[in-house]
C-alpha cells in the first residue's frame, strides 16, 4: 500500500506527487528550490538552489516520518554540468559522512529558473 506525502509549504502538481512512502521506504520526486514563502525559485546560484532544494526535501521527508539521516539514495540533476562542483560544496555540508549512495546526471529539459533537481530515496 502506499502513501501520497505532500507538503502544503510547496507547489502541488497535478503531474506527480512530492513523494511517496511504501512500507518503510519513502521516494522523493526530483524537488527544486521554491522558496515556500513565495512559492517560487528565488535563488539564482546552484549552490543556493542546491541548498534549498535540499531543504524542500526534508520537508517531504517529515510528513513520512524521516529525515536526512534516513537517505539512502540521492540523483541530482544539474541543467549545466559545469555548476558541479557549486553543487558539491552545498551538497556536501548537508552529508559531510554517512553520505549515502548518489548519482549525478544532466536534467534532460530546460525549465527556466531552474538549475538543479533532486530526487531522494530514504528509509525509515
Amino acid at each position: 500500500m502506499k502513501e501520497i506525502l505532500f507538503s502544503a509549504e510547496l507547489p502541488a502538481s497535478p503531474l506527480y506527487s512530492h513523494g511517496i512512502k511504501v512500507g518503510n521506504t519513502i521516494y522523493l520526486s526530483g524537488i527544486v528550490a521554491f522558496d515556500p514563502a513565495t512559492k517560487k525559485v528565488e535563488a539564482k546560484t546552484v549552490e543556493e538552489q542546491t541548498e534549498r532544494a535540499i531543504r524542500n526535501c526534508e520537508t517531504i521527508l517529515k510528513t513520512g516520518g524521516a529525515s536526512l539521516e534516513d537517505v539512502v539514495q540521492v540523483v541530482v540533476l544539474l541543467k549545466n554540468p559545469q555548476d558541479f562542483d557549486s553543487m558539491n560544496r552545498a551538497y556536501s555540508r548537508t552529508f559531510p559522512k554517512n553520505q549515502p549512495t548518489r548519482a549525478v546526471a544532466k536534467l534532460g529539459v530546460d525549465i527556466p529558473n531552474i538549475l538543479v533537481s533532486i530526487m531522494m530515496t530514504a528509509v525509515i
